[in-house]
């Protein structure tokens, strides 16, 4: 694997220094970014960070650093689509994917990056929002994590029941009369940090991390991403269904999930953890969807579980994982 340098703005991530970002060419040559972070000295494994619609590796900084000081190398990524990797549409505000399944792609060029950087064993993966989603195939097919933990996993989406009807329709008749690429009804192609001021927002009740997700997008647009396309959504729709019906898999799973979450189905977290036989749910009172970028007192006992729960697998050996060709 050729490794080429990509751009990492550091000046607005708040990551430790020492990062590096790396440009990706997938097996369907889509270009992607991912990044890293290593502790001095040794390391008790890697955190590989799978983020959400929507964004990018900067927003994961402060995530860096709480791993990093805690003994982990962390690793996250631009899916493609969103952040710095290609975009594939010509509106580059639409978020987009040909199917949900593509973005495995994403994950095994990574892994294989990991491998070629000889990144610390054990590995582990984090899946946020449209990432726990991702997270959770990659779970399922492969046997390179150690364990797995998710924080408001898109395992299913929520909606109104008025919105729900309206949203299904939407995503199963909008690509078949043409209308894939455009954005669902009511949705906008802002950013949603941008046009939604902090009060009434459902992300976090910190206002310091809200201010520091805004003052990243206004300092690097090109890392905004607004609303996603009738196609994205009818194939998140059958991914989430295809999730449903698996059975959990072995690795150790800690899932994080908001009192207060308003973006994914709670329900259906509910469900798939109370029949992962090593799954654990932590309900955080009060919490809205970024549980990892609530305020100091509710965060950082979010990361001291993790780091935790990582370190518990570590008289287990891990699989070696397999470079692909």
């Amino acid at each position: 694997m050729e490794l080429s340098p990509a751009p990492l703005f550091e000046d607005v991530a708040g990551a430790p220094a020492g990062g590096q970002a790396h440009w990706l060419n997938t097996s369907d040559n889509v270009r992607i970014r991912v990044a890293h972070w290593r502790p001095e000295g040794d390391a008790c494994g890697t955190v590989m960070m799978f983020p959400g619609r929507t964004e990018y590796i900067e927003k994961y900084g402060d995530a860096a650093t709480e791993f990093v000081g805690r003994g982990f190398a962390f690793l996250s990524v631009d899916w493609r689509g969103q952040g710095l990797a290609d975009r594939l549409l010509d509106d580059p505000r639409v978020g987009h994917v040909d199917q949900f399944t593509d973005y495995q792609k994403d994950v095994q060029a990574t892994l294989d990056l990991a491998t070629v950087l000889d990144l610390p064993q054990p590995w582990y993966v984090i899946g946020h929002s449209m990432g726990g989603a991702i997270g959770l195939r990659a779970v399922l097919e492969r046997d390179c994590f150690a364990a797995s933990a998710f924080t408001g996993p898109m395992w299913g989406i929520f909606f109104t029941p008025l919105m729900k009807p309206l949203s299904r329709l939407t995503a199963y008749w909008g690509p078949r009369i043409g209308l894939g690429e455009r954005t669902p009804p009511t949705t906008s192609l802002e950013s949603y940090v941008l046009s939604q001021p902090f009060e009434g927002n459902v992300l976090t009740r910190d206002p310091e991390m809200y201010r520091m997700m805004q003052d990243q997008l206004i300092a690097y647009p090109e890392l905004a991403l607004g609303a996603p396309s009738t196609i994205w959504l009818r194939e998140a729709l059958d991914e989430c269904a295809w999730l449903t019906e698996q059975t959990a898999p072995a690795t150790p799973c800690l899932t994080f999930l908001g009192s207060h979450e308003q973006i994914v189905d709670r329900k259906a977290i509910r469900a798939r953890v109370d029949n992962w036989p090593s799954g654990t749910l932590v309900e955080i009172p009060n919490g809205e969807h970024e549980v990892m970028m609530e305020a100091p007192d509710v965060r950082g006992p979010v990361f001291d579980q993790l780091a935790a729960h990582f370190k518990a697998t570590q008289s287990h050996p891990t699989p070696e994982p397999a470079l692909s060709t």
